[in-house]
């Protein structure tokens, strides 16, 4: 196939001598028609299941949850979990628990601010952040290893 400049208005080889706009010119397929040579356009056709992740991908994607989930709370993991579930069995398990641990949290943060007018809030509070980060660390440094890692004082809202 050769790339031909566009066609020029007053191009008697291009658009054509009284050829009204919008209709195919002779070098021009109509409309849904492919040109000869052309393969299937991109984000057409049946989709595609997703390729599967290497070891060392997976390991990688696993770590970053794990981190992100003391960076940004329940986000990274459920972003993680929703776009990675299928690409590998080892990523998928971390993002899970990685999921469940954020989501438990989560609930830990809003007792304590509700109770915070009592004093005892403010204690549990603290007591999830520094909880966030000691078992995401560990949970990250596993997943480092190719370890899986299950966190203590999960509640199992995704299950396996």
């Amino acid at each position: 196939m050769t790339d031909t400049p566009p066609a020029q208005p007053n191009d008697p080889q291009g658009a054509g001598w009284g050829q009204q706009p919008g209709q195919p010119g002779p070098q021009q397929p109509a409309w849904g028609q492919q040109q000869p040579g052309q393969g299937q356009q991109p984000g057409y056709g049946a989709p595609q299941a997703p390729q599967q992740m290497r070891p060392e991908d997976e390991k990688l994607w696993a770590t970053l949850v794990h981190v992100g989930g003391i960076l940004l709370s329940f986000v990274a993991p459920l972003v993680g979990y929703l776009v990675l579930k299928d690409r590998g069995p080892f990523v998928r398990e971390h993002t899970r628990v990685a999921l469940n641990f954020q989501l438990t949290m989560l609930i830990a943060y809003l007792v304590g601010g509700a109770t915070s007018w009592l004093g005892i809030g403010v204690l549990i509070t603290l007591a999830a952040g520094i909880v966030v980060i000691v078992f995401g660390i560990i949970a990250a440094l596993a997943a480092n290893r190719g370890e899986y890692y299950k966190y203590p004082l999960t509640i199992e809202f995704i299950k396996a």
